[in-house]
């Protein structure tokens, strides 16, 4: 199992967007690297939905549910967790969410997965 963030605009398919239709494809990527990370997702991996624009902001839980991907959503994240918050902690330095900033589709490993979701967790 890997896990994954994925950007979106929420002014074009926000996670409210997900919630409501149950289930999509992830498309409309042609960044080669993220059509890579793309194609490399697998079912039953999991996924943070990511707000850009103003927002800027891990919004929600999902899973992959089929190669393509498409995905469906799990839950809202008990809180949304701020780019700041996330350039704030050591584990994410290196990763592309904040090196990369244009990439849409982001590896996270475990421990990047575990410090999201506890962030989430925690009060403002």
């Amino acid at each position: 199992m890997s896990f994954w963030l994925l950007k979106t605009e929420p002014s074009e398919y926000s996670f409210d967007d997900l919630l409501r239709d149950g289930e999509t494809a992830w498309d409309g990527i042609s960044n080669p690297v993220a059509v890579k990370h793309l194609a490399a997702m697998a079912p039953g991996d999991d996924v943070i939905i990511y707000h850009t624009g103003k927002e800027r902001r891990a919004v929600g839980l999902a899973s992959v549910v089929a190669a393509g991907p498409r995905i469906e959503p799990v839950k809202p994240l008990p809180r949304p967790v701020g780019l700041d918050e996330i350039k704030a902690q050591a584990a994410f330095a290196k990763s592309p969410l904040v090196t990369i900033g244009r990439l849409s589709v982001v590896p996270l490993d475990a421990k990047q997965w575990r410090l999201l979701l506890k962030l989430a967790s925690m009060t403002a």
